[in-house]
């Protein structure tokens, strides 16, 4: 009966065995948080100052190895703490549906952040030995997320922290390594990046919200009530196209980067699909197109970024 209900949940998600279930457990539409922040403050760079690219490359993998680490200490910590079971949508789901041992699950996040140290060295070696101290900031708030005696993701905190880490953060850590200082500009360009992947975050505990309340998490989308959690969703992203265009109007981004208000679209879809949704499983493909809205928006500024570089 147990092996049945399990069949049907991941038919129910359209989830395959195999490799399939470690692609799961890495959480690939939430890996466009950690790709775009480095994608966008190499490409300030690139228009700077000139890039690295075995540099950016190292960033890159980095930067998705501790997201994924990340994702790995939340589905951990998840399980131990009974918030996850067989019918909990949004999880990698390797723990409680598919019965990889959970040691397994936090042996591979450590390993990840093992392989990022050593990534972090070579840029430490290239760049400068701040950037070591700043690793490890990241990669301790990466573990006390949903780690530690009060996990960040169970607070009203959980956004800021994700977008300030993931989107600030990041892009002038990408941005320095290249060209050993860091700009206004580049701060005020991170906003819209930290603001989409904080939205990720949002989708994702607007999904979550009755079993969060049940659990006794405190997140944004429990204290404003889903209708208006919603509303707070779409105007971030407002906020975030609006704050494109002042940067575009006013020179901070050249013209191409008009390309990058296209995520306009996706972005409306990601409400339409909240719209009337109160069920988890209803509500998965309004939080995969969130991340969506955050790749689309990064991908494109980023592109618009290389373009300006050449023309």
């Amino acid at each position: 009966m147990e092996s049945s209900n399990k069949s049907t949940i991941k038919q129910e998600l359209n989830e395959k065995s195999g490799f399939q279930i470690w692609w799961r457990l890495l959480r690939p539409h939430t890996l466009t948080a950690s790709f775009v922040p480095v994608f966008v403050g190499t490409m300030l760079a690139l228009i700077d100052h000139g890039i690295n690219i075995f540099l950016f490359l190292a960033m890159l993998l980095a930067s998705m190895l501790i997201q994924s680490a990340t994702n790995m200490f939340n589905e951990y910590y998840d399980f131990a703490r009974g918030l996850d079971n067989e019918e909990s949508v949004g999880i990698g789901g390797t723990i409680v549906r598919d019965g990889i041992s959970p040691k397994t699950v936090l042996r591979l996040a450590l390993t990840f952040f093992g392989v990022a140290i050593l990534l972090g060295v070579y840029i430490c070696i290239e760049s400068s030995w701040w950037i070591a101290v700043i690793g490890l900031v990241c990669m301790l708030f990466g573990y006390l997320y949903t780690g530690g005696p009060l996990p960040i993701a169970y607070t009203p905190l959980g956004e800021i922290f994700s977008g300030f880490l993931m989107g600030t953060v990041i892009i002038g850590i990408s941005y320095f390594i290249q060209t050993q200082t860091l700009t206004s500009t580049v701060i005020w360009v991170s906003i819209p990046i930290a603001i989409f992947i904080g939205a990720i975050m949002m989708s994702n505990n607007i999904r979550d919200l009755d079993g969060d309340k049940e659990n006794g998490r405190k997140t944004i989308a429990i204290l404003l009530g889903r209708k208006n959690a919603v509303r707070c969703l779409a105007l971030l992203f407002a906020v975030a196209f609006v704050l494109t265009t002042v940067y575009i109007i006013v020179g901070m981004l050249p013209i191409w980067s008009v390309i990058a208000l296209l995520g306009i679209f996706k972005a409306i879809d990601v409400v339409k699909k909240f719209q009337g949704k109160s069920q988890p499983i209803e509500m998965l493909p309004a939080m995969v197109a969130t991340g969506k809205t955050n790749t689309i928006y990064g991908f494109l500024l980023g592109i618009s970024l290389l373009i300006s570089n050449f023309i």
